[in-house]
């Protein structure tokens, strides 16, 4: 089965780090990244440039708070209201320590909230055990029609 990785990062440094770290830990999966949050609509939607995705739903989407066009609060919050995507694991992975943000998340469904580590081994460590969880470890929910 393809997994597909769907990352929504802005932040070029924060995004070559996490494909760093994929490849590092050998991690073979298509790994397709959107910068915005109206692209990422557009991708688990299938809609604007999108619309021709053939693909799979992705196996994990590692979610960025503070996006441009969208933030990743709204981005979850649409995807966790349509009955064909409430199940995707959303984890959001982000630099933002505020409380009020990890609530929020939670509030609207995410399955994990993980703080970008500052530091860059901490940083790698940080997505490898998401990479191997998410890819691995984690039993997604059957495919619905």
């Amino acid at each position: 089965m393809d997994q597909t990785i769907l990352i929504v990062e802005d932040n070029p440094d924060d995004e070559m780090l996490i494909m760093r770290t994929l490849k590092k830990i050998n991690v073979v999966n298509q790994v397709e990244i959107v910068r915005d949050g109206a692209e990422a609509l557009d991708y688990v939607f299938k809609s604007g440039k999108y619309a021709d995705r053939n693909s799979r739903d992705p196996a994990v989407i590692l979610l960025d708070i503070k996006l441009p066009k969208v933030s990743g609060l709204e981005v979850l919050e649409r995807v966790r209201a349509d009955g064909r995507t409430k199940r995707l694991p959303v984890v959001m992975l982000t630099s933002s320590d505020e409380q009020e943000d990890m609530v929020k998340s939670y509030d609207l469904g995410c399955n994990s909230y993980v703080r970008k580590p500052v530091e860059f081994d901490k940083f790698t460590e940080a997505v490898s055990k998401l990479g191997l969880y998410w890819l691995l470890v984690n039993e997604p929910p059957p495919e619905t029609a």
